[in-house]
């Protein structure tokens, strides 16, 4: 009942073309599905370990039944089978196709053993035991069956009732046939599925041995043992010096980035300083201009004191209409205190030029002289 849930849930969303590898078409996104804590908590059993079927007879159902979906108790037994060596998502991706044929599927995958594919295939990086778990944990599988054979027979399809076999289209040549899947193609049993490109476990381990310095190096770091990675001594003291060699390389590089960093902030600094002074000099020869120009403040201050020490230190000159004497003011008397006769009247002033202040009356100077 999980499984067929979780079928349910990826049939739900939008259709998916054709011969996509079970990816959407450009620009559409998958849709949104509710948040649910519905799955898979066990992983999937052994066809080894199940109780045995009913005493029914096995009856294939047809490819038109199996699009129209069967009944709950009759689920269409799809066998996917493969190596599985370093399961990764294209493994995963052609089991989600095989489990999405049809609307009621139970997914049957085989996996065959270390001596099967050491034969017909060659060495894997995983032993059997690794590989069955491996698969058994992915969400698509119903049942696993180990020590799947090279060549399907009619005894096999019969003991564990298969509908259909689900394999990529493309030939496969192994153990002196052109094609092992052909009599399951004639039979009418074969459903297709679509590889994912970019990614098998040959171009995997063609990265690790392209790469087999860098992940040596990788293992030292974590602890492995030269013996244990198969690396001879002069090897590992090499690899021990190249790592010592980049790490020197990353700190200089890391002090590179800081000192750029540290000089693009000191440039940016600078030009605001920079700016700034020009601001504070055109204000500062703007104020000299102002205040020591040549038509500054200081010239018409300097204009203007001179004007008036001028003026303090020169003689007053006659006005070229003198008034005559008679309309002339009287000038004012001197009088000492010590008299007490009244002056009389005084006298007009003689004239001089350069004197300046007030001036004694004739009369004064001849009352003066008398008193001498």
């Amino acid at each position: 009942m999980e499984a067929q849930s979780s079928s349910g849930l990826l049939l739900s969303r939008k259709r998916r073309r054709d011969g996509s590898n079970g990816e959407t078409e450009d620009g559409e996104r998958l849709g949104k599905i509710p948040r649910c804590t519905v799955g898979l908590k066990h992983p999937a059993p052994f066809a080894d370990e199940l109780v045995p079927a009913d005493g029914k007879p096995y009856e294939r159902v047809s490819m038109d039944e199996a699009k129209r979906g069967t009944p709950p108790d009759r689920p269409v037994r799809v066998y996917a089978d493969g190596i599985f060596d370093v399961f990764h998502s294209g493994h995963a991706r052609a089991l989600m196709q095989a489990k999405c044929l049809f609307p009621n599927t139970h997914l049957i995958v085989g996996v065959c053993s270390d001596d099967l594919t050491h034969k017909y295939k060659g060495f894997t990086v995983m032993n059997e035991d690794e590989r069955y778990d491996a698969v058994r944990h992915c969400r698509y599988v119903d049942e696993i069956v180990r020590n799947a054979p090279w060549t399907l027979t009619p005894e096999f399809l019969a003991k564990h009732r298969i509908d259909f076999v689900a394999h990529d289209d493309i030939p496969y040549s192994s153990a002196g046939s052109d094609d092992v899947y052909k009599h399951i193609k004639e039979a009418g049993m074969f459903a297709p599925t679509q590889r994912t490109e970019g990614i098998s476990t040959s171009d995997i381990i063609t990265r690790i041995v392209r790469d087999y310095d860098v992940y040596v190096r990788r293992n030292l770091q974590r602890g492995y043992t030269a013996k244990e990675l198969n690396v001879s001594f002069i090897n590992e003291k090499k690899y021990h010096l190249q790592e010592r060699v980049d790490k020197v390389k990353r700190k200089v590089r890391d002090v590179e980035e800081k000192s750029k960093e540290f000089v693009q902030k000191v440039e940016e600094k600078s030009i605001d300083l920079i700016q700034k002074w020009e601001e504070k000099s055109r204000e500062f020869i703007g104020n000299f201009l102002q205040m020591f120009g040549p038509e500054g403040a200081l010239k018409h201050m300097l204009k203007e004191g001179k004007g008036r020490m001028l003026q303090a230190i020169s003689p007053r000159q006659s006005p070229n209409s003198s008034p005559t004497r008679e309309e002339r003011s009287p000038s004012p008397t001197f009088r000492l205190p010590f008299f007490s006769k009244t002056s009389p009247p005084p006298s007009p002033p003689p004239h001089h030029s350069g004197a300046r202040g007030y001036l004694i009356s004739e009369d004064d100077d001849d009352e003066d002289d008398d008193e001498n």
